[in-house]
């Protein structure tokens, strides 16, 4: 009985230490994972520091921009403007001038002057007028404001242009008020009926 007694002491011990080992072991990876827990929250945090600031500096790029393009605008504008004021210019000359002389012809020159100068400036800004007498309809560059019955031009053929349009950097800004053809309706004969 001895020898029992000593060979479950012997294996209590083994146990013993194998436990101890396992408890070791544990409280070894316990730490480890403690460790690796703590420098990902550590990241976690130096991403979220860096993301705030990210932010704020895209909020503030959006403010500088909005600030930029309204500056840009308001530049934008003010050139146009100055060339604008050489055709008030002009208009004033032509008035002054049809006011001292007696003559139609003087004022008819002023303002023939006057709007070559102010096409120059559409010109400048890339603004061309929509081409319409003799072409076909387009409903994106025309506004059909009258129909006219006739039998001699191809029907949606533009006869008159009552008011210009414009193009802008290619797209249309004001369409061309015209007036447009449509062939006549046919007059049919009714047809004779015969009994069989």
């Amino acid at each position: 009985m001895s020898e029992a007694k000593e060979e479950e002491c012997g294996e209590g011990k083994e146990e013993s230490k194998e436990k101890r080992k396992e408890k070791h072991g544990e409280d070894a990876q316990f730490e480890t994972l403690s460790e690796a827990l703590e420098a990902e929250k550590k990241r976690s945090e130096e991403y979220l520091t860096r993301l705030k600031y990210m932010q704020a500096d895209f909020e503030n790029l959006k403010k500088r921009l909005a600030r930029e393009m309204e500056e840009t605008r308001k530049l934008s504008n003010e050139r146009l403007i100055v060339e604008l004021l050489g055709v008030v210019d002009e208009l004033e000359v032509a008035v002054k001038s049809g006011r001292s002389s007696k003559t139609v012809k003087a004022i008819v020159d002023g303002v023939e002057m006057t709007l070559r100068k102010l096409k120059k400036v559409l010109e400048n800004e890339q603004v061309s007028p929509i081409e319409s007498v003799g072409m076909i309809f387009d409903p994106s560059r025309h506004d059909a404001v009258s129909r006219i019955e006739r039998k001699d031009v191809e029907e949606g053929k533009i006869v008159e242009e009552l008011r210009k349009g414009y193009i802008m950097r290619g797209k249309v800004i004001r369409p061309s008020s015209v007036k447009i053809t449509v062939n006549p309706p046919s007059e049919t004969q009714p047809e004779n009926e015969t009994d069989e």
